[in-house]
């Protein structure tokens, strides 16, 4: 239980330490940096004493990654700054579980029973009370509705990722090649980093292109080094420390205990961006995120 609470809270940091560096370098090039430093981590742990890129099942597991940790994680950092940490937070968190069934109900033939209807309706009802506007800071309507569908993309990446990587260890395990988590991390993030460097170097091209002859613009000393804090911070958090302490928990406790701590992450997320970024949540935006939360709590107890 212990490893559980452990990662919930890295989760929620990761949040914060995520929308500080895409404010100070890009949305795009903070998430390319956080997920090469997180393979570099990764990699160490997976080719010293894991399974480097064995196990049988690379394939989905890199499929997973391009999913998940790109598509997901992109939507992720272009919600972030029309959204906020907190809401953002609350979106791929809450929304990936209901995306999760649901794939699983149309690709794998798993039934969805009436509590998962539920727990579902009830998950979306909360996102959807938390997301509506409230006075002031709400800012302009584009802005925000752009936020909204990148939180929904990044939700229903990371549900299908989560789904995709259930297929890939049952695969492996099939194959009498079992996966450590430490490992399937590695393997996922190798399809993220495949996934993020296209943008990435695009956008690098692109802004040399424009500034051909110009002077090119740097960020001050003092800036670049919050923002490799940050990176690190965030790669740290997230995918590596965050998730080696998940898998910790999922090996010796029991997913229906671990699921509904991880769940609150969200709700840690509010503490920290209120010290951290001065957002002061409404009383809808509360309640809209404490019904999202219970929502997920539910979905993990009463499957």
């Amino acid at each position: 239980m212990i490893p559980a609470l452990i990662a919930t809270f890295l989760f929620a940091g990761s949040v914060i330490a995520a929308s500080r560096s895409a404010r100070l370098l890009g949305s795009q090039a903070a998430n390319f940096w956080r997920i090469l430093l997180a393979a570099v981590f990764l990699g160490g742990w997976a080719h010293t004493v894991g399974r480097g890129l064995g196990g049988g099942a690379f394939g989905l597991f890199f499929l997973s990654g391009v999913i998940g940790f790109g598509l997901g994680d992109y939507a992720l950092f272009e919600a972030l700054p029309r959204l906020g940490p907190r809401l953002s937070s609350l979106m791929i968190n809450c929304l990936a579980a209901p995306f999760a069934a649901l794939i699983e109900w149309l690709w794998l033939d798993t039934g969805l029973s009436l509590a998962q209807i539920f727990w579902g309706s009830v998950i979306l009802a909360g996102v959807g009370l938390s997301l509506a506007p409230e006075g002031g800071g709400s800012g302009p309507p584009h802005r925000r509705l752009a936020g909204i569908g990148f939180g929904v993309v990044a939700g229903f990446g990371q549900g299908l990722g989560a789904v995709i990587t259930r297929k890939a260890f049952a695969l492996a395990a099939a194959a009498g090649e079992p996966v450590d988590g430490g490992t399937a991390a590695y393997q996922r993030i190798l399809g993220g980093l495949a996934f993020v460097t296209l943008p990435y170097a695009w956008g690098l091209l692109r802004r040399r292109w424009r500034q051909a002859g110009e002077v090119p613009v740097h960020l001050p000393p003092d800036q670049q080094r919050r923002a490799r804090a940050w990176v690190l911070a965030n790669a740290l958090a997230g995918p590596s420390v965050g998730v080696g302490f998940y898998q910790w928990a999922l090996k010796t406790t029991p997913s229906g205990v671990v699921l509904p701590i991880t769940a609150m992450t969200p709700l840690l997320v509010v503490p920290y961006t209120w010290l951290c970024e001065g957002d002061r949540p409404g009383w809808r935006s509360l309640a809209g995120a404490v019904a999202a939360v219970v929502g997920v709590i539910g979905l993990a107890l009463f499957p």
